[in-house]
């Protein structure tokens, strides 16, 4: 039986009682992002309005998202990747779970030597999808052209994010590559595994 997202108190500046608001509303209030789902439009205009809030709201705290994410569309995930460069506070990028796809694009735009891969997460590396429709066949060259674009420049990105060759970038995104967290670090995605709390 699903519990819907869980609610807790929470009380809003100059108010005397605590309202009841969800779970992800109160973390968003403390700089904590998520994105736990196929990057789409919806997911990517929704973490793009809130980064841009916060960013208004208060320049000097960094934000943090948290990411679990299959990978998704190009186009939004690019979009996220721009937001959270134009934004003045650092964005710290977490993987937990999975990044895979354009989930890894967005974990490796994070502040170089602020992005972390829990210790048992998966990252996954491969060149953008084009999703070609049946047209006339200019169209399906000028997607093409657009898809070759697309590819070419986040390939620059990753090239100029973890420090690797071009070629290398664009020989591995050839096919579908799979890293380990500590894999991850050492390929320049994440700049830190971070440590299994062991003091239980």
């Amino acid at each position: 039986m699903p519990i819907g997202v869980p609610k807790v108190p929470f009380r809003l500046p100059g108010e005397e009682d605590a309202v009841w608001v969800d779970i992800y509303n109160r973390l968003y209030r403390e700089r904590l992002l998520f994105l736990g789902q196929q990057v789409d439009d919806e997911i990517a205009n929704q973490l793009i309005g809130i980064m841009m809030y916060l960013n208004s709201e208060n320049q000097e705290k960094d934000m943090y998202l948290y990411i679990n994410s299959p990978g998704g569309a190009v186009l939004p995930g690019i979009s996220i990747y721009d937001a959270m460069q134009y934004v003045v506070p650092d964005v710290h990028t977490i993987c937990m779970g999975l990044a895979a796809s354009m989930g890894s694009f967005i974990l490796v735009g994070g502040e170089i030597t602020r992005r972390i891969a829990l210790p048992h997460a998966r990252v996954m590396i491969h060149q953008p999808a084009s999703s070609y429709y049946d047209g006339q066949a200019g169209e399906c060259v000028m997607e093409a052209e657009e898809a070759s674009k697309l590819r070419d420049c986040i390939t620059k990105i990753y090239a100029q994010r973890t420090g690797k060759p071009l070629w290398i970038i664009s020989e591995d995104m050839e096919r579908d590559v799979f890293l380990s967290a500590e894999e991850a670090h050492n390929y320049g995605i994440v700049d830190l595994v971070a440590l299994e709390n062991v003091s239980r």
